[in-house]
């Protein structure tokens, strides 16, 4: 036991309450769901794990960047860029200079086809997350027939009288209606977010590959 939780033990169990009560809240959201519930968070999740991927990827590109000056000096010295430069410039350069053959027609060729590289590297998964954040609230809609089916088998069985057994299929409808929204809309705007990065990104990548031809 931490030294906190003896100075402080009201506190620590009042905590420790608040976590029991939002996780019964949490488990009690998603059994309301019913099934469709499931893969809806399934692909939030791993939605989620791609956005975060990508995030970091493009803001490590983003960062200690060199100049396109510093980027030609380094390919006229067939020179490779300290590490301490991560930058989408510096990557260029250093993937290039790799396997460049000091022959200037084929190192044109090596070059184009690096730029190319490194512009596709950037869209990697971009597709998927936006693909994921429009099957949510298709399963969000699967959920609502599933939920108003179930509302209307208790409708043939009991008739309008069983409010507690219709309220059943209406929670289902409309949670994951919820969800299916509260997973897309995020999604929709990261992806937006993500994508514009990268094409900040690919027009750097494509100036700075064109600004090396002369160093060549």
């Amino acid at each position: 036991m931490s030294i906190w939780s003896l100075k402080h033990p009201w506190k620590t169990t009042r905590v420790q309450a608040m976590i029991r009560e939002l996780l019964f809240s949490i488990d009690n959201y998603i059994r309301s769901g019913g099934i469709v519930m499931f893969p809806l968070l399934s692909i939030s999740l791993v939605m989620w794990v791609l956005i975060f991927n990508r995030m970091l990827f493009l803001r490590r590109l983003n960062i200690t960047n060199i100049s396109r000056d510093k980027a030609g000096e380094y390919v006229k010295n067939n020179q490779l860029p300290p590490d301490k430069y991560k930058g989408v410039s510096s990557a260029l350069v250093r993937e290039f200079l790799l396997i460049r053959s000091r022959d200037p027609e084929l190192d044109r060729f090596i070059l184009d086809e690096t730029v190319v590289r490194l512009i596709s590297s950037l869209d990697s998964y971009l597709g998927f997350i936006k693909v994921l954040a429009g099957v949510a609230p298709i399963l969000g809609l699967l959920g609502t027939v599933t939920g108003m089916m179930e509302t209307f088998e208790v409708i043939t069985l009991f008739g309008t009288g069983n409010a507690k057994a219709m309220a059943g299929g209406i929670s289902i409808a409309l949670i994951t209606t919820q969800t299916g929204l509260m997973v897309s809309i995020p999604g929709l705007y990261m992806s937006g977010f993500l994508t514009k990065r990268a094409n900040n990104l690919k027009y750097r990548v494509a100036a700075t590959g064109i600004y090396l031809q002369q160093f060549l």
